[in-house]
């Protein structure tokens, strides 16, 4: 059954990459998306609270676990150690981040496929843990550690099924994108505005001509002796 989850789960996410890649098409043609609704985003955050109390349950339970003592090979050991190393790694870093940009946008088909892919390969990783605390460890870590996967596994499957939802959503929106793209590429296109130039030069109005008033003649005053009066 869980393979089976597994192979629709993967044909979903490539399905989802499609969908990724022609909405950013629409986008760039200019088409604004619908805002986020109140259902969606309180969906989300029940979902990621569940995997947030998880991941910080399965950190304190393998802290606990005395792997070192478990009746096993040292290789087994070994690579159980590895295992758990990389698993710690996980959520203390890759994981709360995801979370973080799923927060910010929470119908982000790129980051619900990357915290989707960091689930199943926290899984995977996981499931090899406990399976070994089962064969080499004692009943109470097997216990804690079992409780701690089906806290994983019920996150995993709530979201694989949002994610299933939020598809079938933004295949519908992108075809009513698709819609308005195909109408705005079919409008005609505004009639080109005309710009008069007028290049026809005003006649220039003659220059007046300065007229100069003609100067009164000079008085002159004769003062020789010859004009003098008689006395």
């Amino acid at each position: 059954m869980l393979n089976i989850w597994n192979i629709l789960i993967r044909s979903l996410l490539c399905f989802m990459v499609v969908l990724v890649a022609a909405a950013a098409g629409a986008q760039d043609a200019g088409v604004t998306q619908a805002p986020v609704a109140y259902a969606s985003v309180s969906e989300l955050n029940g979902i990621l609270a569940q995997l947030k109390q998880t991941a910080q349950s399965l950190q304190t339970d393998l802290g606990k676990t005395r792997i070192e003592k478990w009746k096993t090979g040292a290789t087994t050991k070994q690579q159980t150690l590895a295992n758990v190393e990389s698993i710690q790694r996980n959520l203390q870093s890759a994981l709360p981040e995801t979370i973080a940009q799923l927060n910010s946008s929470p119908e982000d088909l790129g980051a619900s496929f990357k915290l989707y892919r960091n689930l199943d390969a926290l899984y995977d990783v996981f499931g090899s843990v406990v399976e070994s605390a089962g064969a080499f460890g004692t009943k109470e870590e097997f216990q804690s550690l079992s409780n701690d996967m089906t806290g994983l596994e019920s996150a995993r499957r709530g979201f694989g099924e949002r994610m299933q939802k939020l598809a079938a959503s933004k295949e519908d929106e992108l075809t009513r994108l698709r819609a308005q793209v195909k109408t705005l590429s079919a409008a005609p296109p505004p009639p080109p505005k005309k710009i008069v130039v007028d290049d026809t030069e005003p006649p220039k109005k003659p220059a007046k001509k300065k007229v100069t008033k003609p100067k009164a003649p000079a008085t002159t005053t004769d003062a020789s002796p010859s004009a003098a009066p008689a006395k």
